[in-house]
């Protein structure tokens, strides 16, 4: 059911019927996912699309390292409503959208549901979407190194080259893993 917003209208995946509870790792969708696909219905196709693959590819760089944690659900809603227009309660039903997307497509679409997102989205909307990729990895103070080549992932597959990719990720060299530990190890050098 996810997949039709993800995946382009002539991928089989996107007109493939939902595989049946327990079939292929999926579960039933549930009431939350269900009111979550009404909510993206009731809006234009082009439009619930737009925020469906945006919000997965911010999922995609919060589930980097294997978790996605309330500081990182958090900072996406607050994106969500912020970048892409939507209420609270909307933006909580596309997060949660996701997250689940993330867990259960995972790096099995990645490539195909960023490239189609990309293709339709601005050069602005592109740089918008790196840029908060980096601000949910930076949410818990720290872009693990896990999450930071998952976004330069995600940089090749919006086809951002690198230098703009590095001008964005300057903007969050304090909060670089790598770098944090170089400076703890300065500091524990230094006190010795």
């Amino acid at each position: 059911m996810l997949r039709r917003f993800l995946l382009p209208r002539d991928h089989p995946a996107a007109t493939a019927p939902a595989p049946a509870a327990g079939q292929d790792g999926e579960t039933d969708d549930g009431p939350t996912v269900r009111r979550i696909v009404a909510e993206l219905e009731a809006m234009p196709h082009d439009r619930a699309r737009y925020l469906a693959g945006f919000a997965y590819i911010l999922g995609r760089a919060a589930f980097a390292d294997l978790d996605v944690s309330d500081v990182e659900n958090a900072e996406m809603v607050q994106i969500m409503v912020e970048q892409g227009g939507l209420t609270e309660p909307q933006a909580v039903l596309v997060v949660e959208i996701a997250r689940t997307a993330a867990r259960l497509i995972g790096a099995t679409e990645d490539f195909l549901v960023t490239r189609s997102w990309s293709a339709a989205a601005t050069e602005e909307q592109r740089l918008a979407v790196l840029r908060c990729c980096f601000l949910v990895g930076a949410a818990d103070d720290s872009v693990s190194a896990e999450e930071n080549a998952t976004i330069k992932e995600i940089a090749n597959e919006l086809d951002i080259d690198d230098r703009r990719l590095n001008q964005i990720r300057e903007e969050f060299h304090d909060r670089l893993s790598a770098v944090q530990a170089i400076r703890r190890q300065r500091e524990q050098n230094a006190q010795s």
